[in-house]
């Protein structure tokens, strides 16, 4: 028996990433980045208003100043507008600012009257503009190798033109749930039987990981069966084989695994609820044995499983621990 911290490593040694593959950004929620990704254009991109209201000089601005409107500027294409002192120009929000105008004023801070304004406040150089690169500079830093792609990210490499990108593999799973006493949820149950809940529990832990689950299916506890499952579910990149992982007469699955060429490199683990866990490897199918209990199988999984899964797909250490919570 070994340590939980010392299985998590043991585990996580003999986990290969899964090769990367490229999709569009619209599918490339959840996924882990495989290459870091750069600004390659500024954001915002150009000098523009915040608010509704005028561009104009601010150093010619003072409170019940009055300035003559030239123009006006809607966010879209630029107009090439320009401005000198005593002049304003009609601006919207996240229009380009004019050239020679340094600073906006609200549109409740003025007074209309025909081609002209009145300011009801004094101005300040760069009151209410949104200066070229200050949400983001050229080059900068957007996406690190093995970060989880969230919506904001998809977004933001939206905003800098790209429409696919590179992320980890996709990880295939199988599940395998046994034990004589397990009914599927809807059929008549009968006296000492339990409805089977594992691997609809493993199979949405998977998913939200970001794996595919290509079969989930029960076996009783008899070795030809379970060997059959096996095989099936190793050709996929990973399995899960919930219970029969203990020493009982009808605990069958460390033995079947050996007798199909398993190299089991755990078995048991100082861990309360879950010490019978085991692991190891079919080929290039990593093999998890969870105990039957749920609530072990549920702890085993995020302590060991977890981990495994988010590295195939190529996530980077700091996200393979769970969120902490204070």
């Amino acid at each position: 028996m070994i340590s939980e911290e010392d299985a998590r490593s043991k585990v996580l040694e003999a986990i290969q990433m899964v090769p990367a593959r490229h999709v569009l950004l619209s599918e490339a929620l959840g996924c882990f980045a495989a290459e870091d990704y750069f600004a390659r254009l500024p954001l915002p991109n150009f000098d523009n208003s915040a608010m509704d209201g005028y561009a104009l000089v601010a150093s010619s601005c003072r409170k019940d100043e009055r300035l003559r409107v030239i123009g006006e500027q809607s966010a879209g294409l630029d107009r090439q507008l320009s401005i000198s002192p005593g002049e304003a120009v009609r601006i919207f929000t996240g229009a380009p600012m004019p050239r020679g105008a340094d600073a906006v004023v609200m549109q409740e801070d003025v007074s209309r009257e025909g081609n002209a304004i009145i300011l009801n406040v004094d101005v300040d150089p760069g009151d209410f503009v949104r200066r070229r690169g200050c949400d983001l500079a050229e080059g900068q830093k957007i996406l690190a190798k093995g970060e989880r792609v969230r919506p904001a990210t998809i977004a933001l490499l939206a905003s800098q033109g790209f429409t696919d990108m590179t992320v980890g593999g996709d990880v295939k799973a199988a599940i395998v749930s046994t034990g004589d006493e397990l009914v599927k949820p809807g059929e008549k149950i009968k006296p000492g039987q339990i409805y089977e809940s594992n691997a609809v529990l493993l199979q949405g832990l998977l998913e939200r990981c970001g794996t595919s689950v290509k079969s989930a299916e029960h076996c009783r506890d008899q070795r030809e069966s379970l060997i059959e499952a096996i095989k099936l579910g190793i050709k996929n990149h990973i399995l899960i084989i919930t219970g029969g992982v203990s020493v009982g007469e009808h605990d069958l699955v460390q033995a079947t695994l050996r007798s199909l060429g398993a190299k089991i490199d755990i078995w048991r683990v100082a861990i309360k609820p879950g010490k019978p866990f085991l692991f190891g490897q079919i080929g290039k199918c990593a093999v998890f044995g969870l105990p039957g209990n749920p609530v072990s199988a549920f702890i085993t999984f995020l302590q060991f499983v977890r981990p495994a899964v988010l590295k195939m797909m190529g996530a980077s250490t700091g996200e393979l621990d769970l969120p902490k919570v204070s």
